[in-house]
């Protein structure tokens, strides 16, 4: 029996990813270069095994030396500023509300810093709404790992049979499932271009699946 949901935050709960590879997209273009969404992908969602570095890439393409530290300052501005303006993604209030009617418990895990994921969530009016969450600050190593996500299940007090996780980033889901968990893929404008196919399920957004339709097809 479903005990839990247990939901990543970038890219998940708020788009974060897509501004933050069109602000990339906008620096690389200033050099006469191109960032594929593809390259980005690599590192979205937790570590892997990609040592992709877009300033380096950059760099590799443009045949010119870059000026780290101004990017970061004035993309990250520009991206923050975005992102601050932004809403949570369609079905994430309607999921919510709908395993809160039903006494499910919810958690947040999330390979992002604890301070990024728990400010926003504040932000959004969503902070108080979980039980547990669980980021980069918590654990030992990210995602693709599993400790996130049994850090959330030894939080939360159930069994990975009894939660179902969702993800959009197949860093994410790998976690999700080397932890034992259900794992809904649910991809945003970067990661649906990635290989997502090991999720046990993949929906376009959380509004597609009513929960108790969902319910039913994970306890089958």
């Amino acid at each position: 029996m479903i005990k839990a949901l247990i939901f990543d935050f970038d890219g998940l709960i708020l788009d974060t990813e897509w501004p933050d590879y069109l602000s990339w997209q906008r620096v690389y273009r200033q050099y006469g270069c191109e960032l594929a969404v593809a390259d980005w992908g690599q590192i979205v969602g937790g570590d892997a095994e990609s040592d992709f570095d877009p300033y380096v890439h950059l760099e590799q393409l443009s045949g010119k030396q870059v000026d780290r530290d101004e990017i970061w300052i004035s993309r990250r501005k520009e991206y923050l500023e975005e992102l601050n303006q932004l809403p949570v993604l369609p079905g994430v209030l309607s999921l919510l509300d709908d395993a809160e009617r039903r006494g499910l418990q919810l958690a947040v895990a999330s390979s992002s810093p604890e301070n990024w994921v728990r400010g926003h969530l504040a932000r959004l009016g969503l902070y108080q709404r979980f039980e547990a969450i669980k980021t980069a600050d918590d654990v030992q190593q990210i995602k693709p790992n599993p400790e996130l996500y049994l850090a959330a299940l030894a939080a939360l007090g159930v069994e990975p049979d009894e939660a179902i996780v969702f993800e959009d980033s197949p860093n994410g889901v790998t976690a999700a499932l080397a932890a034992g968990i259900f794992c809904v893929a649910v991809p945003n404008q970067v990661t649906a271009q990635l290989d997502l196919a090991h999720a046990s399920l993949r929906l376009n957004s959380l509004a597609e699946m009513p929960l108790p339709e969902l319910l039913k097809a994970v306890e089958a």
